[in-house]
């Protein structure tokens, strides 16, 4: 599959589920709306369109919430896409919160989940009780420890927050690369009603790491938009995600879907196609096909995402980022 611009698809997130155990405040707010149960896909219907993904080209599969491992039974959907593997697909991989990863990292590993995405804020437990209104911090903990257990690869996903943790992502990063695992640092995106007052630019945090470590840029990179620095002192990667302060469109091979359905061709847009009235309307494999290639015609160059946490004008998003996942 390739849009408009020449840009290869061939990695498709999909959110089994809209709902959260946890509310982080750059996510979702106090009064968010999760999609009524009937309107959500099965588990049946999701892996019916990833097959049909893959064998339009999809070679990587990333299962996304909310939080994923809430839903029940869905380790029964990595059992069955992991199949897939050596066939068409060479990586299934899962975003968490990792407050159910420790009863669950064993099963996926088994499942053929190739790499875990945990986000983590911080290390601090009365912060993270205040960014996520609820959270625990010793059971995310304990789910990464299983994680590594199980011998998955973690990247460990920490939205930057002015204010908030800004002061803990030199020692954040020590703590991760000590563990064995990627530490990516993420700019907050202006989606649904997040504050712009938490946006903190990547360059600044760079800025002040670099006054405590040596960051040597390279070449890796991995399916998503990061690009990746070594640390030299720690010999670990610190990835690096700046939709607004640095855009990295240019190379998008990402499509998404919902819970719900819908597919979206950009995280900073509305629009998009809704494939769940296609199945329900017992549409052939074809007429899908059919959609979705017509939906990638339009697949827009960019977000509508600018420096400063807001948005320019233009038909930018309004969805949550619960809405969407990873």
């Amino acid at each position: 599959m390739q849009d408009a611009f020449g840009r290869r698809i061939d990695y498709l997130r999909v959110s089994a589920t809209d709902r959260c155990d946890l509310r982080c405040s750059y996510c979702m707010n106090d009064e968010t709306r999760f999609v009524s149960r009937p309107e959500i896909l099965t588990l049946e219907e999701i892996e019916r369109l990833c097959a049909l993904f893959m064998r339009m080209g999809v070679q990587k599969l990333r299962i996304t919430g909310g939080e994923p491992l809430i839903r029940r039974n869905v380790l029964s959907l990595f059992e069955n896409l992991g199949q897939w593997l050596g066939r068409g697909l060479s990586e299934l991989s899962l975003t968490t919160n990792a407050t159910r990863l420790e009863e669950y990292a064993g099963g996926l590993a088994l499942a053929g989940v190739n790499r875990v995405n945990v986000s983590l804020d911080t290390l601090d437990a009365a912060t993270f009780k205040a960014i996520t209104r609820q959270g625990n911090l010793a059971k995310v903990l304990a789910g990464i420890e299983a994680a590594r257990a199980a011998g998955l690869r973690i990247k460990l996903n920490c939205v930057l927050m002015k204010g908030v943790n800004e002061h803990e992502i030199a020692s954040l990063l020590a703590w991760s690369h000590e563990r064995g695992c990627d530490l990516v640092l993420i700019e907050t995106m202006p989606m649904g009603e997040a504050r712009s007052d938490l946006f903190l630019p990547l360059d600044t945090v760079l800025e002040r790491l670099s006054q405590t470590y040596r960051l040597e840029e390279t070449d890796e990179r991995t399916n998503g938009p990061a690009r990746y620095l070594r640390v030299l002192e720690t010999g670990g990667r610190l990835g690096l995600i700046a939709p607004l302060s640095h855009h990295f469109c240019e190379s998008c091979n990402r499509v998404r879907l919902t819970a719900a359905g819908k597919l979206h061709l950009c995280l900073g847009r509305e629009d998009g196609v809704d494939l769940r009235r296609l199945l329900r309307a017992n549409e052939g494999d074809q007429a899908i096909e059919d959609a979705i290639l017509n939906a990638l015609t339009v697949k827009p160059r960019g977000h509508d995402f600018v420096a400063g946490g807001t948005l320019s004008q233009g038909p930018g998003a309004v969805r949550a980022m619960s809405a969407t996942g990873g």
